[in-house]
């Protein structure tokens, strides 16, 4: 879709009384939030929106995975700001900057200081060398928010997956992570992911299946503590795809949402330097051989398995193995179904769930079927273990959830890959 024949679609607000019921959950207990939602289309007609990031005033940056990155103003008007290679309608294209798979342009973050030095953060896949990488980039949002300049690359080296492998979901671009987040403590949070790659999850200087604490410049937190001999920027390793991060709104503490194999779905309470005990290779634990030395998609765990059975023979988090690694706090009950991105609702016109998280699920199966597509409201205890799931009740068709993101009104805005952002925001 080329930009200049994009329209802003402010639709008419709908507003539609909703209750919610509970989704299938490892805890017993559910509570009902009596609350209503409102629902408005914010904008629509976009290729694959990936993620948004805002300003107080409410102009909301976004990317779209295979076009690039624009920005809506307060007005509604939308102005593409730096496409990708072969995208129309932008008034800059970076050549290097390409989409393939799940690759592409993905997370954005607005930088805190916007108002003094108009940083955004983008990541995105790149060719610029060879083997290609994902790429996290500094730009400078001019005056009138019409364009960008100033690029710089402050991480470089994040793995991208150059060829086919022969096993599900083979093919090129797989698992990049993608979701960049400023963390109440100032710096950049940036998720990678495993590349189907068995060695990646464990590597000490392999910046994929990482979570990176950096500054703006890209260099380490001096805070960060890997284990001896990770490279610097590791706050966390041992990750399989993470797409999700979000911060407690009380304590600042770091949770990620992360996509499992062929189960569990996790949601796990970060550590500093700690290992999410995600190792793919083969020859551990009695697996033997495994198609192009990648264990994830082991084929004797899609014949004849349950789910169970298939967590127990390549565990998402191998505790066995890694009897310190963090262990998650929520495995979406056993299922794979592509939970995707998190984030807190703050407010209290969110009434029981102010202070909960939220998680965008996709809504992926075997086969490609389409499964569980919704939210999940997950409210936590004061020492960060679940005590409720609950299934939003949602006043629009649902959609593969890529992200959830709470804007300054305090409503929850949400991309869905099916080429919209809409806004939802409690009301009575």
């Amino acid at each position: 879709m080329g930009h200049l024949s994009r329209t802003t679609a402010i639709m008419a607000l709908v507003p539609l009384m909703t209750g919610a019921f509970a989704s299938l959950s490892s805890v017993s207990a559910q509570s009902i939030n009596t609350s209503s939602l409102q629902h408005t289309v914010v904008l629509s007609d976009l290729d694959e929106p990936w993620d948004m990031s805002f300003l107080d005033d409410g102009t909301m940056f976004f990317t779209e995975k295979c076009d690039g990155l624009s920005v809506r103003l307060p007005s509604g008007e939308v102005n593409a700001l730096l496409g990708m290679s072969g995208a129309e309608g932008y008034p800059a294209t970076a050549d290097d900057l390409f989409c393939d798979g799940q690759a592409g342009m993905m997370g954005v973050a607005v930088d805190p200081d916007f108002a003094t030095n108009r940083q955004v953060y983008v990541y995105s896949t790149s060719n610029m060398v060879t083997p290609h990488t994902n790429r996290l980039m500094r730009l400078v949002v001019n005056e009138d928010f019409t364009g960008v300049s100033d690029r710089t690359d402050i991480v470089a080296d994040v793995p991208y997956k150059m060829e086919a492998t022969d096993h599900p979901f083979g093919g090129t671009g797989a698992h990049n992570g993608g979701r960049v987040r400023f963390g109440p403590d100032g710096y950049i949070y940036l998720t990678t992911g495993d590349t189907h790659n068995g060695e990646v999850p464990q590597s000490p200087t392999i910046m994929g299946s990482k979570v990176l604490r950096i500054d703006r410049d890209g260099n380490a937190a001096p805070e960060n503590t890997p284990p001896e001999g990770f490279d610097k920027r590791t706050f966390t390793y041992g990750h399989r795809n993470v797409q999700g991060i979000a911060f407690h709104p009380a304590t600042g503490t770091p949770i990620t949402a992360e996509h499992g194999p062929w189960h569990s779905d996790e949601i796990t309470v970060l550590q500093n330097g700690g290992n999410a005990g995600w190792d793919p290779r083969p020859n551990m634990a009695g697996r033997g051989d495994c198609p192009d030395d990648y264990c994830g998609y082991s084929p004797n765990q899609m014949e004849g398995m349950n789910r169970y059975e298939r967590a127990a023979f390549m565990p998402m988090t191998d505790l066995e193995t890694y009897p310190d690694a963090m262990p998650p706090i929520w495995d979406n009950n056993g299922w794979s179904q592509g939970t995707s991105s998190a984030a807190f609702l703050e407010g209290e016109q969110w009434g029981d769930w102010n202070g909960a998280m939220v998680v965008g699920i996709m809504g992926i199966g075997f086969g490609g079927t389409p499964l569980g597509q919704r939210i999940d409201v997950i409210e936590l205890t004061d020492d960060l273990k679940v005590k409720d799931v609950t299934e939003m009740t949602l006043p629009m068709e649902t959609g593969r959830f890529r992200s959830v993101v709470l804007g300054p009104d305090g409503s929850l805005y949400t991309a869905t890959d099916e080429g919209f952002i809409h806004k939802l925001t409690p009301g009575s």
